[in-house]
């Protein structure tokens, strides 16, 4: 699986004013607005932009870090997390940097193409932050799978042109619900089974919350009874995972894909809401099959995603995933903003 792009080349396609304010304005690139300083940039500017949740070095952006305090570690690297933040009531996600931050001794880096779209992630170092992992380091038996993809889903944001060729075809998505939690892999392979986090393989040694879940909800009996090549992939809710804002008791796990791992392919989102209904396992919530708004799409479904979670004590939802019923290569997951702002702050 190819590594997420979190700093890309692109372009300003829009420039909104802020009322009340004289400073800063708005910038819009592809489907994300962002607060910078005005007459930084104009329209059909070539830029550097930084996805939320991007780690930026202090090297590439000092001013991230408040004047009189240091910079923050992560992986070794100081550094801050971009994190969504409304200024004069102006949502902004992302980081904008000059393409002259590809710059060397005023010489392009070698091997840069400032071109829409361009991959510029590991030459600026920037990574994707992640929450501490919810198991102990001597838990880790290896690497994930390479047989199974990691599971991700692009941003609403990032696929403007695609979701609105996707409304005018009338593709229909099943719409579920994001959990926030910790992404989880039981798999049965070859007569053995394995269970990862979201990046690792890891040990059933009696002390592993992922183990343990997924031998209490029998998804380990399960696989094995069913003796068929497939991953379960879901979120595990519960204990102190993300604060665990559902304020479920013990852990839970939900699931929200199939791997058919002879096949190299993921099973069609009902046959998986099938599957789920026919063994006994708990699905993520599936709000229903529809077709996305052909107007304003970007706006309306992160407008759409706000309210209230349909797991738990109903906290604040995070969002909802949109999955093709055709083309299993074809999700989009649109995160709330609202969730975003009060998780962020």
């Amino acid at each position: 699986m190819s590594k997420r792009k979190l700093a890309t080349v692109r372009k300003i396609a829009e420039v909104r004013l802020i009322e009340g304010a004289n400073k800063i304005c708005a910038y819009r690139v592809d489907g994300w607005w962002v607060v910078d300083s005005i007459d930084k940039y104009k329209v059909n500017d070539a830029v550097v932009y930084a996805e939320p949740d991007s780690w930026v070095p202090h090297s590439l952006a000092p001013f991230l870090t408040k004047e009189g305090q240091l910079p923050k570690v992560y992986n070794e690297v100081e550094g801050q997390r971009l994190r969504t933040v409304k200024l004069r009531g102006q949502i902004s996600q992302g980081l904008l940097l000059p393409v002259s931050v590809l710059h060397i001794d005023g010489k392009w880096i070698e091997g840069v193409v400032i071109d829409e779209g361009t991959d510029v992630t590991e030459i600026l170092g920037v990574q994707k932050w992640e929450p501490p992992a919810e198991f102990r380091a001597a838990n880790a038996k290896g690497s994930f799978p390479h047989f199974i993809p990691k599971t991700d889903c692009e941003r609403v944001q990032n696929l403007s042109r695609q979701v609105q060729q996707w409304a005018e075809d009338e593709v229909v998505f099943q719409k579920s619900e994001k959990l926030d939690g910790s992404s989880m892999t039981v798999f049965y392979k070859d007569g053995e089974v394995g269970c990862c986090s979201r990046n690792l393989e890891l040990k059933d040694d009696g002390t592993s919350t992922f183990w343990e879940t997924a031998k209490s909800e029998k998804l380990v009996e399960k696989l094995i009874s069913l003796g068929k090549n497939i991953a379960l992939q879901g979120e595990l809710l519960g204990g102190q995972i993300q604060g665990n804002s559902y304020k479920i008791t013990g852990f839970k796990f939900f699931l929200y894909d199939i791997y058919d791992i002879d096949k190299q392919e993921y099973l069609r989102p009902e046959v998986v809401e099938q599957f789920a209904e026919e063994h006994g396992i708990s699905h993520v919530p599936v709000i229903g099959y529809v077709t996305l708004p052909k107007e304003d799409i970007i706006q309306a479904l992160l407008l759409d995603a706000d309210g209230k979670s349909a797991v738990g004590c109903n906290p604040k939802r995070e969002g909802f995933v949109y999955k093709s019923t055709k083309d299993t290569s074809i999700s989009v997951k649109c995160i709330s903003n609202s969730w975003l702002l009060s998780n962020d702050g």
